[in-house]
């Protein structure tokens, strides 16, 4: 007797359905689904609640956190000059982050129930709905969790002066990350670079998506060897 196929229902809660794909996971998200409106997470209103962040969100909470942070080096002695360098330190390594967390976590291939679960809650969502707008930032009390170690692995490798500014560095780049992903999907450049990159980012989602995984910039695909070809014919998942 074969086994039925699981199917998963769309009109129904997703994240405890999608891990019941199985091998099946992968293939179905990503073939994207194309609407503004995104799908139930959970029944649970409550946790339905923490999964939606608005855009702005972003930069509301967490600009105020760098100002403190630069505040600090600068109450500890730091020259201006340093305090400049420290902060486009803090935003290039968050690029290197952003990087990496894109094709290391976010692109890993799972075929568990839970492997399944926990992927599509990271970051499978958005590549099967693409233009959610309430799911494109990440959520305010996950970034607070994850920034405990950041702050940590910051304060190991630099002095008790430098570390505020290189961590709100860091930051700022997040905030620039999240805010440039959600104006790529949603937003209507009109400038060259704002085109292309638009273009970038959306190839990766629809055309090619094992390629281009920086956000904010093309940077580390070229050193990485991850840049999409132009000419590449066919979408690869």
């Amino acid at each position: 007797m074969v086994a039925q196929e699981f199917t998963v229902d769309l009109k129904k809660p997703l994240v405890f359905q999608v891990g019941h794909l199985e091998e099946a996971y992968r293939e179905w998200v990503h073939q994207p689904i194309v609407s503004k409106e995104g799908p139930r997470f959970f029944q649970n209103e409550i946790l339905e609640f923490l999964t939606r962040t608005v855009w702005w969100a972003v930069p509301v909470i967490w600009l105020p956190v760098v100002c403190w942070c630069l505040a600090m080096s600068v109450q500890r002695g730091i020259t201006l000059p340093l305090l400049s360098l420290m902060v486009v330190t803090g935003i290039l390594l968050w690029t290197l982050t952003e990087y990496t967390l894109h094709r290391f976590v976010f692109h890993i291939e799972t075929k568990s129930y839970w492997g399944n679960t926990l992927h599509y809650l990271l970051h499978g969502c958005h590549h099967k709905h693409p233009m959610d707008g309430l799911r494109l930032v990440f959520p305010p009390a996950a970034t607070a969790i994850l920034c405990l170690p950041f702050w940590n692995l910051v304060k190991l490798i630099s002095s008790p002066t430098l570390a505020p500014a290189l961590f709100g560095g860091g930051l700022l780049g997040y905030v620039i990350y999240d805010c440039t992903h959600y104006y790529l999907h949603h937003g209507q450049p009109t400038r060259k670079h704002g085109i292309n990159l638009k273009r970038y980012h959306l190839n990766h989602h629809f055309r090619i998506q094992n390629k281009g995984f920086g956000i904010t910039s093309s940077l580390w695909d070229i050193i990485f060897g991850t840049l999409p070809s132009k000419k590449s014919p066919s979408k690869t998942t």
